[in-house]
């Protein structure tokens, strides 16, 4: 399974302090998934770069969006474990433009996910969706690292 973290906005620098922590994270993630991430000028040009990946089945595409329903950690890696158990070949996790995502774009995603209730900067929002990736995977596998022993 691939995992791709993308974002609508510029490419983050790599001398960025919390780039350096999503990468960190997207590493540890490797053990687990191939996990890359992606910027992209606008949503459509987003969704044209998925629409060319060459996959058997479409991409799941997550987009994170306000008005998205919340999980908890452990209720995200069931989601996330049965997406990778069904076959699921890449899951795209999106952060989207500053004024949100169109009702388009909203529409041609199979989950609208809530980070929770407070709006965060993209560069927060990736480091914390890249965690908790990192921490859906290591619920999945049993690691102590999700309950901290």
């Amino acid at each position: 399974m691939q995992i791709v973290l993308a974002h609508i906005g510029p490419r983050p620098s790599s001398k960025d302090v919390l780039e350096g922590l999503t990468a960190m994270y997207l590493e540890r993630c490797g053990p687990h998934a191939r996990c890359q991430s992606e910027s992209f000028r606008s949503e459509e040009a987003m969704f044209e770069w998925m629409d060319r990946q060459q996959r058997r089945a479409p991409a799941v595409c997550v987009l994170l969006d306000s008005r998205g329903k919340q999980m908890t950690s452990e209720n995200f890696a069931e989601w996330l474990g049965r997406r990778r158990d069904n076959g699921a070949q890449q899951i795209v996790f999106a952060i989207g433009p500053a004024d949100g995502w169109s009702d388009v774009a909203r529409k041609r995603a199979t989950l609208l996910l809530s980070l929770g209730p407070l709006t965060l900067a993209h560069a927060l929002a990736r480091v914390v969706l890249a965690e908790q990736l990192y921490r859906a995977f290591t619920i999945l596998t049993g690691h102590p690292y999700h309950s901290g022993h």
